[in-house]
């Protein structure tokens, strides 16, 4: 049987699967939630060889450091895995909630209630964890889910579709209603793309080029996911010892995920009494700054930027650094460069924060807080199944919600339009 026989006999299985897991209340998809969180934990040992594997390969085809935390999972990883889907299983089930409603003039009951999508195939590089995120959050909003990991994480992603799959055969939930795309080249992909009319929606999560194409190439109806050149803009009236501790957490905390910062920019007013220690900060992190001329003047340390470095998604301890003049000037470079993903300012100024928030056009907005908080489990999704940085359906870390459509459902007594 070919690739594309092979993507077809999945695919259809899943559609199957949707069709039987939609109608289902939130007590058997919470069941099954809970057991493959048990089933995650209890195979902790066959996971984390698997994922040795992967990280071996990785090692020896001169991946990055960065990209192999990305990878890595351990026990400890692995039952924060599991606490998550736990964690799922406790959150509301958007499915059947009535969005808005009303009674007609003509006596019609109107109601506009949330549905699941259906059938989700999702697209994704390097991070193992996604695939149970995926699966856990497609699952209690109703949906099926094909998953299409990366090759340098396949013998990671077969196990944990393997064992989520057993997990789900003793439950309500059909165990096709989690499938892992057949092959690993580049094909497979394609696949998922043209699958329109199996598939309902296709979420990419990666690399701008990953996104990119996906977004000009399918036919299946795509939400964009966008990379993260987060920004930290110090304002002329920020606390010093706040914003020096807000930015390097920002960027060091954990600098291999899309939510760390990329660039901070500092108002010329402050520069001379922050920038100095924030230099010392980042350095002591283990930070290298690629800074314009003016943040260059305060340590021989920076490196020159580029307008590349600027555009960066480093993924590394690397940062842009650049001295402004006002806050309409941060806020240009940011629309410049920027993502769309997450900026934050660190001010004193409550007209100064009103106006940053107000024109910054991001899917995340910070003020006085790190860009590490924009994540579906810091604001309390459990997971999340992306962050959206476009404006249709969705924006934003997408939990449960934003995996639903909706429909309309109208009830008369015999009413006809006249």
């Amino acid at each position: 049987m070919s690739e594309a026989e092979d993507f077809l006999k999945v695919a259809r299985a899943a559609r199957e699967a949707a069709t039987a897991l939609a109608p289902l209340p939130r007590a058997p998809k919470d069941a099954a939630l809970l057991a493959v969180a048990d089933a995650l934990e209890a195979a902790t040992a066959e996971i984390v060889a698997a994922n040795a594997d992967d990280v071996e390969r990785a090692r020896e085809g001169g991946t990055s450091e960065a990209m192999i935390d990305r990878l890595r999972l351990d026990a400890g990883r692995v039952v924060k895995i599991a606490q998550a889907v736990r964690h799922v299983a406790g959150l509301p089930d958007p499915v059947g909630e009535v969005v808005r409603g009303s009674t007609l003039p003509n006596g019609l009951e109107l109601r506009q209630v949330r549905v699941p999508l259906g059938v989700i195939g999702i697209v994704y590089e390097g991070r193992p964890n996604v695939t149970v995120d995926a699966a856990a959050l497609c699952l209690k909003s109703g949906n099926a889910v094909l998953l299409r990991g990366s090759s340098s994480a396949y013998s990671s992603n077969t196990v944990l579709v393997r064992i989520m799959q057993e997990a789900l055969a003793g439950t309500d939930v059909p165990a096709d209603a989690v499938q892992l795309v057949p092959g690993r080249s580049r094909e497979s992909v394609k696949h998922l793309m043209r699958a329109r009319g199996l598939v309902d929606v296709l979420i990419p999560r990666g690399g701008a080029s990953l996104i990119n194409s996906i977004v000009e190439e399918s036919t299946v109806p795509v939400i964009e996911t966008g990379v993260g050149n987060c920004h930290v803009y110090v304002d002329a009236d920020a606390d010093i010892d706040t914003a020096i501790t807000i930015l390097v957490n920002a960027k060091a905390q954990r600098p291999s995920v899309c939510n760390a910062a990329e660039t901070f920019l500092v108002h010329a007013g402050i520069a001379d009494a922050f920038v100095p220690r924030a230099l010392a900060a980042l350095k002591d992190a283990g930070v290298t700054v690629h800074g314009d001329e003016r943040t260059r003047a305060y340590s021989p340390d920076v490196v020159p930027v580029t307008e590349d470095d600027y555009r960066a998604e480093f993924l590394s301890l690397d940062i842009a650094a650049a001295v402004v003049d006002s806050l309409d000037e941060a806020v240009a470079h940011i629309r410049r460069y920027g993502s769309a993903h997450t900026d934050a300012i660190v001010t004193r100024s409550q007209q100064a924060a009103r106006r940053f928030v107000a024109t910054v056009d991001s899917a995340a907005v910070a003020v006085n807080a790190s860009t590490r908080f924009t994540d579906g489990g810091e604001f309390g999704f459990g997971a999340e199944i992306g962050i959206s940085t476009q404006k249709l359906h969705a924006r934003g870390p997408m939990g449960l919600p934003e995996l639903t459509s909706t429909k309309w459902i109208y009830t008369g007594d015999g009413h006809i339009r006249v």
